[in-house]
């Protein structure tokens, strides 16, 4: 199944992530395809801000992963592969402990991780097209 969504304008933002939450809330586990600048680290911030959360949700890229709390309880793994080498930069991470929580994880360029994306994860596909991104949603 899938739901395909057209932003806009980023003023419209909030409405996009109320219904991606709303259409994926059986799931913690997210991973974004698209071009680089397309906006998929603005998607998950306003995601991390509408799941609660108060840190300052900005780009993993040098750190491969951030972490912002949502709760005393939860948290929100986002995580960002495109400088990664090889899968095994990943693996020593342990990506696979922060996939297995609880938590909810966010994971840009999932294709430089093959291998350990996992056939539940919903998948968020953003493209542009002219002014507008169309945010396909599949679960």
């Amino acid at each position: 199944m899938s739901l395909k969504l057209t932003l806009n304008n980023l003023n419209d933002i909030s409405q996009v992530a109320d219904r991606i939450l709303e259409y994926t809330s059986f799931s913690k586990r997210y991973i974004f395809y698209g071009e680089m600048g397309v906006g998929k680290t603005t998607l998950i911030k306003e995601l991390s801000l509408q799941l609660g959360t108060v840190d300052i949700v900005s780009s993993p890229t040098f750190s491969i992963v951030n972490e912002y709390a949502i709760n005393d309880a939860q948290k929100i793994y986002h995580f960002d592969f495109y400088r990664l080498e090889n899968e095994s930069e990943a693996l020593d991470i342990g990506v696979n402990e922060y996939f297995a929580s609880d938590n909810y994880c966010f994971i840009e360029w999932p294709e430089k991780i093959p291998s350990l994306v996992e056939d539940d994860m919903i998948v968020i596909k953003i493209k542009l097209e002219g002014m507008h991104r169309i945010i396909e949603i599949i679960i």
